[in-house]
């Protein structure tokens, strides 16, 4: 449902925080559709997609928060590392 996404529960849903290094950086490279070595946030938008082709596209508010959330450095994209 919109507006229902929670990246703190997402990310331990799928086991993100238990991955390596090297399987985040698998993930990372899935979510880079461009391959720009940056996810941004049109990118973003459609990361659920990126786990399940039945996936919805997350609402503007959930992609910033979630961008946000990676978003280290602030220049409006999460970067690899």
């Amino acid at each position: 449902a919109a507006e229902s996404f929670n990246y703190k529960k997402f990310f331990e849903m799928v086991g993100l925080k238990k991955k390596s290094p090297e399987d985040v950086k698998k993930v990372f490279h899935i979510l880079d559709k461009d391959r720009s070595g940056f996810i941004e946030e049109e990118e973003l938008k459609f990361v659920l997609k990126g786990f399940t082709p039945e996936g919805r596209d997350l609402s503007d508010k959930e992609t910033k928060a979630l961008l946000a959330a990676g978003d280290k450095d602030g220049d409006g994209k999460i970067g690899a590392d």
